[in-house]
């Protein structure tokens, strides 16, 4: 972009400091976008609780939505593909997975879930909730 200025002198506008600029902050953004949380990938009200505690990270999750969809680490699956997937996750939580429910949903499929992770080896199930008022 050129224009001239009163003296007769044309004056320039470099782009590209501003296309770098531009392109920091995108990369910037893709990188804080992948670091989110994966738990929150699956919309779900959890029920409350007024004994909740903090999640830790090294759970493997699995949620179910109202409509009884089953979700592992935030990526959809079957419930019976659910075991297998399950199964190598196990070894570094020491067979503890954590068990995310809508409290709208089926009490079903909750149920289906909860036998496919102990065919998969869960010994344990950390249950989600959220902190009630």
């Amino acid at each position: 972009m050129r224009a001239r200025a009163r003296g007769g002198d044309t004056v320039t506008f470099d782009f590209a400091p501003m296309v770098d600029v531009v392109l920091l902050l995108l990369i910037f953004f893709f990188l804080t976008s992948s670091l989110a949380p994966r738990d929150r990938a699956v919309p779900l009200t959890l029920p409350g609780a007024s004994t909740s505690v903090q999640q830790t990270t090294s759970l493997p999750v699995v949620s179910v939505d109202s409509a009884g969809k089953v979700f592992l680490n935030g990526q959809s699956t079957t419930l019976d593909a659910l075991a297998g997937q399950l199964r190598p996750l196990l070894g570094a939580s020491d067979g503890v997975v954590g068990l995310k429910a809508d409290e709208q949903g089926q009490y079903g499929a909750v149920v289906g879930v909860m036998d496919e992770i102990r065919k998969a080896g869960g010994q344990k199930l950390a249950l989600g909730t959220r902190a009630a008022p």
